[in-house]
């Protein structure tokens, strides 16, 4: 969406010369609302032009009281034909009456400006705190219909204005399509490579697979409905991201052995790159999520879609987010069942365990990360990345620091999960906190208008 970030930006008022300081605050709340209201109100009731002033004032001198600004010379003669007097309760014309959506419309003058339909102004008004409640206070009786107002009356050339149904939030384009087969592909290479190699050529097999896969990964997540450039500003978050989630990936593949090892009181060497060692890797889940990629993209293509799609049929922004709920969560369930039935595969293929539980929690966590970041919303997926990727890395720690003389307690905690659950218990309790939390973060911020408004550089 255009103008979403640069909504806090100032304008240039529509009058030269009329930049007072409260023309520089651009955002709109409900009080904001409740004060242009009450403008209005009075301007329309207490503030009769300059005809009703003189008709009062002749209406009051005729009843023998004198009239309010009149020279004392004044004839206190009856009232012209025609005129009104205030005993009837007639209104005086709205001459000076204020317009509350000319002042809304000034105070977002750049956004109303950019805006390629009215679902983006929308979106907008909805990101600065205008509710339905707010709008019905502008004599609207919603949010949708406030912004249709104010996009029919910004001065525009038809072929700046495109119609909304012929939107597409994102292309389903060959291009991304195949980009989201890219980390799969090479990671199933990379698997093939190891089980064919040993020793030293193994070791450079596995490096330079891993190189491979990571710059899949960047590729698929950098076009398409994955890509993250379209919504966020800065570059910051997106890299927090990565980074804990490289973690999260490289614990799936050593983690599990690593931490059977250590509560054994190993481990006794380095990784093998091979499932029967000491320190054995899980190939089956790693490749599962590497080949998800594909059904993620999918599937945040068509939730992006169908949001889109229900954004300009709804009439309100309840109603709204009470019909994209149960599109992210059919979404989200989607790609849960694609997700298991590539583990399913996977372990058949390679004769490991599937790993059900870890997997299928880092895949949900991952993806609920990434359709936030792509949305816009970036700080909860690095802060709860991180929390995920300190927490596995702790009870690490704390199997190691039991080892110290006198310090067995702290890992007692850690060795009574992993007897009880096994190595995988850790990380799905872990993760599935992790995606729980963002799961209801989603729900909440998903849902709202502003986080499916058109990017004006959508591929």
């Amino acid at each position: 969406m255009s103008g979403l970030g640069e909504l806090d930006r100032p304008g240039t008022p529509g009058r030269p010369g009329a930049r007072d300081a409260e023309s520089q605050d651009w955002g709109v709340g409900e009080s904001e609302a409740e004060g242009l209201g009450a403008a209005e109100g009075a301007q329309e009731v207490d503030v009769p032009d300059a005809q009703g002033a003189q008709e009062l004032g002749e209406s009051g001198a005729h009843a023998g009281a004198p009239s309010v600004g009149a020279p004392p010379d004044a004839p206190a003669g009856g009232m012209r034909s025609g005129g009104t007097t205030a005993g009837r309760g007639t209104a005086a014309p709205r001459r000076g009456a204020a317009d509350p959506v000319k002042t809304l419309m000034h105070r977002h003058r750049e956004l109303c400006e950019r805006a390629v339909d009215p679902l983006e102004i929308a979106a907008g008004l909805e990101a600065h705190g205008v509710t339905d409640r707010t709008a019905a206070r502008f004599r609207h009786r919603d949010v949708f219909s406030l912004a249709e107002e104010m996009y029919a009356r910004v001065p525009r050339s038809g072929e700046d204005s495109p119609h909304p149904a012929a939107l597409v939030t994102t292309r389903l384009r060959a291009d991304w399509a195949l980009l989201a087969l890219l980390p799969g592909a090479l990671c199933a290479a990379t698997v093939v490579g190891l089980r064919l190699t040993t020793g030293q050529p193994r070791l450079i097999t596995a490096a330079v697979g891993v190189l491979a896969v990571a710059v899949g990964l960047r590729a698929a997540l950098g076009r398409g409905p994955l890509s993250a450039a379209r919504r966020t500003r800065s570059g910051s978050h997106t890299t927090g991201t990565s980074t804990w989630t490289w973690w999260l990936l490289v614990y799936v593949a050593l983690g599990d052995g690593l931490l059977r090892g250590a509560v054994g009181g190993g481990p006794d060497g380095l990784p093998t790159g091979t499932s029967d060692g000491l320190w054995p890797l899980a190939t089956a889940p790693v490749l599962a999520l590497a080949l998800a990629c594909a059904p993620a993209a999918w599937t945040a293509h068509l939730f992006a879609v169908r949001a889109r799609r229900k954004l300009t049929a709804s009439r309100g922004l309840a109603e709204f987010a009470a019909s994209v709920q149960p599109l992210l969560l059919g979404t989200f369930a989607l790609y849960l069942c694609a997700l298991t039935a590539l583990l399913a595969l996977c372990a058949a293929a390679l004769g490991e365990p599937a790993a059900y539980a870890q997997a299928l929690t880092l895949g949900a966590l991952l993806l609920l990360a990434r359709l936030l970041t792509v949305h816009g919303f970036t700080h909860a997926p690095v802060v709860v990345l991180g929390a995920t990727a300190m927490a596995e890395a702790a009870a690490l720690s704390t199997v190691f620091a039991g080892r110290l003389p006198g310090c067995a307690f702290l890992a007692a905690p850690v060795e009574a999960l992993v007897e009880a659950w096994g190595p995988g218990g850790l990380p799905a309790l872990v993760c599935g906190a992790a995606a729980l939390t963002l799961l209801v973060h989603a729900t909440r911020t998903l849902t709202r208008a502003s986080a499916h408004a058109q990017p004006h550089d959508s591929p």
